[in-house]
């Protein structure tokens, strides 16, 4: 998609530094996807939060081992 977009120059420069891009284009992919894999990362502690996983009563490490190893 192509987009035109009023971007400081000075904020540019940071994206095109800290991301490693070859160009422009690359660097605003890898910000814009490490910025998205974030917000997805927050909302699902956000979830864990809400409903934190529970380990069933007859969970034994020395059982999930054993099932691990046979399979």
């Amino acid at each position: 998609m192509k987009i035109t977009a009023l971007v400081p120059e000075s904020l540019m420069d940071e994206v095109k530094k800290y991301s490693g891009g070859k160009n422009v284009t690359e660097s605003l992919i890898i910000a814009l996807t490490d910025y998205t894999n974030r917000q997805k990362l927050r909302k699902a502690i956000q979830k864990l939060k809400k409903n934190p996983l529970e380990f069933a009563d007859d969970f034994n490490a020395e059982k999930i081992r054993k099932v691990n190893r046979d399979l």
